[in-house]
């Protein structure tokens, strides 16, 4: 298993990342995580949809609810979109963060079982049993369009970049 360390740190320190790193170009990797409501999710569930995967360390920071509040926004806006929201949090925190906060636009799923996603994409933080924060976008093809990686986990991503990348798809 390939590990890249210096590409994110948290809290100023590098952590390690698990897995191979997903790249533009590259086709997506299906995978399976748990819905909020404990049934299966696999990526492939939306073939043939835009997608845009919000990776988030955990709902329950102010960074991650932010990020997702954003784009449950703008998922409202895109038709034909799929919005991804995925963390490592338990299906339960998922859903009451979700009802608490009226998300209702996109799809929150836990990658806590088999971590089978952050393994996969190569955004398993080792150290800690979170994701790191991140944006992909891929294409109704399965082709990853669109990668972001954010630096420091504790900052949002661009989400202004990852709109454009996916407004260019539509």
């Amino acid at each position: 298993m390939k590990r890249n360390s210096d590409l994110v740190t948290f809290g100023g320190n590098p952590v390690t990342l698990m897995g191979r790193m997903v790249n533009p170009g590259q086709m997506a990797k299906n995978f399976m995580a748990v819905n909020a409501d404990l049934t299966p999710f696999n990526l492939s569930d939306f073939q043939g949809k835009l997608r845009i995967i919000s990776t988030v360390p955990s709902v329950d920071t102010s960074v991650c609810a932010q990020q997702t509040r954003r784009f449950n926004e703008e998922a409202a806006k895109l038709n034909n979109v799929q919005v991804i929201t995925i963390s490592n949090d338990l299906p339960f925190a998922l859903k009451r963060f979700c009802a608490a906060e009226g998300i209702e636009n996109l799809v929150t799923v836990s990658d806590h079982k088999d971590r089978d996603f952050g393994i996969k994409y190569g955004l398993y933080i080792e150290e800690l049993g979170l994701l790191a924060r991140s944006i992909i976008v891929i294409d109704k093809d399965n082709e990853v369009k669109y990668f972001e990686l954010v630096g420091e986990i504790a900052e949002e991503p661009n989400y202004e970049k990852a709109l454009e990348a996916v407004k260019s798809l539509l």
